[in-house]
């Protein structure tokens, strides 16, 4: 079998953490039985490229179950788990992946993930369409669509639909309500805390917290501050997000005004330099930086290198940047996602929702292949409904239902 991981003599280790997930994601669960018995992805060839720990891991499974013929890959050089790479290979799932690859390494296994002749593509981020677009673009052919799981995957996808450039049509997972609404605010909120916590091994409460950004992830970063008794300022660009902030409880100001307040800066935008040299030069010595968005051009690291005379590694994924007027100036996880580079990104059981919008919405590909246009999709609300009855039915919680008069009388405009 073609792979490229680490060590296959990992793969018990990757097998108890996809064990431990499992137990631990019961819609998933619930697919994967239905999986085993329809077998509705027979000879489909799925292409997918997801952060690359157990709860990915597990999607995987659960597409191979449905009959897939997996290609898989992470979504970032620093949060693939070689042990669960090595799972997936000795399991028969070809995986090219493998924690800390260079930039050329990286793009190498996205290539190699896409050689097999994806028809549905699983992307974070848009590498896999990016490498489809750009480099194999003899595969588009066979591509019946796919699905994106992130705001920033999304951004690229609607600029190439805009530009004529999009070639098969791509389901937004992000949007769906399963996703953002919990992954999003929820998911990141926890795990962004527990990389840095167990990073840095610091108190927050007491300290001062910059979030930049208060879309759904940002909110969650900040209520999770809050609750671990930080004060919490906020940067945004739009002024209806700064509003709600404010009405959250928190205070509003621009980066420059926050630079030299901060003790800890989280940057949550999708954007670039969101903070750069400007913003060094002010920044009070031994501020903390990370980076929750996807890539890692939030935190301008060149500017950030050209005002060091030196830089050192002081604890795993910690370096420090000394100033040439002496400060010194942390950044967590080379910049890359602080909840996967220094942790192991959401909760599963958050997961548990947002890769059931990614394996349905793939069956939704697959059933209407051939009809899409290129374009950026909604997740029908259907899936959305359904998923989070399952939810609930996983939680042993029962709610109401409209009676006949009920639905009459919404339906109705006269009173």
């Amino acid at each position: 079998m073609d792979c490229l991981i680490r060590d296959i003599k990992l793969a018990e280790s990757g097998r108890q953490k996809i064990a431990w997930v499992k137990r631990n994601m019961p819609i998933l669960s619930g697919l994967e039985e239905e999986f085993q018995r329809t077998r509705p992805f027979e000879g489909v060839k799925i292409s997918l490229s997801v952060h690359l720990e157990a709860k990915t891991a597990y999607l995987s499974k659960v597409f191979a179950s449905g009959g897939a013929q997996m290609s898989v890959t992470g979504s970032n050089p620093l949060s693939t788990q070689d042990d669960v790479a090595a799972s997936l290979a000795a399991d028969g799932i070809p995986v090219f992946a493998w924690y800390g690859s260079t930039p050329e390494e990286y793009e190498k296994h996205i290539e190699m993930t896409l050689r097999h002749g994806p028809n549905i593509i699983i992307d974070d981020g848009g590498d896999l369409i990016s490498a489809l677009h750009t480099k194999m673009t003899h595969l588009i052919p066979g591509v019946w669509g796919g699905c994106e799981e992130t705001t920033t995957g999304i951004i690229r996808l609607k600029a190439m639909e805009r530009d004529g450039a999009l070639k098969v049509p791509m389901m937004a997972v992000n949007d769906a309500l399963c996703k953002h609404l919990f992954d999003n605010r929820y998911g990141t909120g926890q795990s962004v805390w527990d990389g840095i916590n167990r990073t840095t091994n610091l108190i927050v409460a007491g300290k001062t917290v910059i979030v930049a950004g208060y879309g759904w992830c940002g909110k969650g970063v900040a209520m999770r501050a809050k609750g671990l008794g930080a004060k919490v300022i906020v940067t945004e660009i739009d002024p209806v997000k700064a509003i709600e902030a404010i009405m959250d409880g928190f205070s509003v100001m621009t980066m420059e005004e926050a630079a030299p307040l901060g003790d800890l800066f989280i940057t949550v935008t999708g954007c670039d330099r969101v903070i750069h040299s400007g913003h060094f030069e002010k920044m009070k010595d031994g501020a903390i930086l990370c980076n929750a968005g996807h890539f890692n051009v939030e935190i301008s690291i060149p500017e950030l290198e050209s005002l060091s005379k030196d830089i050192c590694e002081y604890r795993k994924n910690i370096m420090g940047y000394t100033l040439t007027d002496g400060r010194i100036l942390y950044l967590l996880g080379e910049g890359r996602l602080v909840n996967l580079a220094c942790g192991d990104g959401h909760p599963a059981e958050i997961m548990d929702m947002s890769f059931a919008v990614q394996a349905m919405g793939a069956l939704y590909i697959m059933e209407n292949r051939g009809k899409l246009p290129p374009k950026v999709f909604n997740i029908p609300a259907s899936i959305d409904q359904k998923i989070a009855a399952r939810k609930l039915e996983s939680l042993g919680l029962r709610i109401d239902s409209l009676t006949e008069e009920q639905k009459k009388y919404l339906g109705s405009w006269q009173v």
